[in-house]
């Protein structure tokens, strides 16, 4: 089923090459949506495609790029936005 997440991800997760492998891995994943860095050091990604897929770039934020220190992840569904790619936005 086609569904849309927004996904917060909590730690050591920027200045590590989190957002490019975010999108690699979305990307590999045939997801839409976009990954972005947020001001208090966090990392947002907003994911849309088949719920199986999803769970594969959910599951991969856990562990994030080699010398990434996850603390907290949170997916919650919302509503569809239909984005046509996946985009790493500033």
């Amino acid at each position: 089923m086609y569904k849309s997440y927004h996904i917060l991800i909590k730690g050591k997760v920027q200045g590590v090459g989190f957002r490019a492998n975010a999108h690699a891995f979305a990307n590999k994943c045939h997801l839409s949506g976009f990954v972005k860095n947020l001001p208090d050091g966090s990392v947002v990604i907003r994911a849309e495609g088949l719920e199986d897929n999803i769970n594969k770039l959910i599951e991969w934020c856990y562990v994030g790029p080699r010398f990434a220190n996850v603390e907290e992840v949170s997916a919650t569904e919302v509503e569809v936005e239909n984005y046509k790619t996946f985009e790493l936005k500033r």
